[in-house]
């Protein structure tokens, strides 16, 4: 499956992004805690060309603690700084300016080696579409100065934006990648609302969910749902046993039509806004490869 989808503004936001990286000091990349390889535009390297960057893994709080902790030493291992926040409610943000400090404590110390007074540090955000980097902006600024939204693509444009702490930050409209060869990112993308709903299937997206959080997070699913999920009798390669468990799910939820049929898409869309909601629990839909 290629999932393909390059608007026009994203075209041009990449170009635009490359055109300011002579007036940036360091690169903020948002990821998802939940999903932070998937929610990572492949680009980005060739885009940022080399620039110092910070990682943050935003909505921690709706990813899996210990998920998290490897995800920041996957980064450690690969020489960037990693740090969970949630924008939302300011979580770990604090901690930004005084790391994008340190990452450019040598150019600083420069600066006043010459007797300059070092200037706000100029820091641009990236990510791909709905990963919070508006809500972001919100919180370091203290006010409403980014639109935010639910919906991917609400940041058409670029826009700086001075904070208290320090930094001129320029915001970005998320930019996604051209095509996916893998259908895996695309499904984990989906469920989070990173892309739009319109682009799969909900029930699509939920099997392949199910899939990987059946035999991981058998406990809240079975919480949730009162269902009685045994991870270690799952057949994850038989199909039958995957959709039984959303006939479950949207049996006892209600979602029920004529002859006692589950209506499985109306039951997808229900566990799609559970996920995305938090209800489930803190889930985490990819691991890191901590071996290399």
């Amino acid at each position: 499956m290629a999932i393909q989808w390059f608007p026009g503004h994203m075209t041009r936001a990449r170009r635009q992004i490359e055109e300011k990286l002579k007036l940036i000091d360091v690169a903020i990349e948002l990821l998802d805690a939940r999903l932070p390889l998937s929610s990572r535009n492949p680009m980005i390297d060739q885009i940022l060309q080399g620039k110092p960057r910070i990682v943050l893994l935003n909505k921690q709080d709706l990813a899996d603690p210990k998920a998290t902790a490897e995800w920041v030493e996957y980064f450690k291992d690969r020489g960037l700084d990693a740090l969970p926040i949630d924008a939302n409610s300011g979580a770990g943000v604090r901690e930004l300016a005084p790391r994008c400090r340190a990452l450019l404590a040598d150019k600083i110390e420069a600066q006043r080696a010459r007797g300059v007074n070092p200037r706000a540090i100029r820091a641009l955000i990236v990510g791909i579409p709905n990963v919070g980097k508006s809500t972001l902006i919100n919180r370091l600024a203290g006010r409403k100065v980014a639109i935010t939204g639910d919906k991917p693509g609400v940041t058409k444009g670029q826009q700086w934006i001075k904070t208290a702490e320090g930094l001129d930050l320029l915001d970005t409209p998320g930019i996604l990648w051209p095509k996916f060869e893998d259908q895996d990112v695309g499904v984990r993308l989906a469920a989070t609302g990173a892309i739009r709903d319109e682009v799969l299937h909900a029930q699509d997206i939920v099997y392949h969910s199910l899939r990987y959080m059946a035999p991981r997070y058998a406990a809240e699913l079975n919480d949730r749902y009162q269902l009685a999920i045994e991870p270690d009798k799952l057949d994850l390669d038989n199909p039958d046993e995957i959709v039984a468990l959303m006939e479950g799910i949207g049996r006892k939820r209600g979602c029920l039509v004529s002859g006692g049929r589950v209506d499985l898409e109306k039951a997808s869309q229900l566990f799609l806004r559970d996920l995305r909601d938090g209800k489930l629990g803190r889930i985490t839909l990819e691991q890191p490869d901590l071996r290399g």
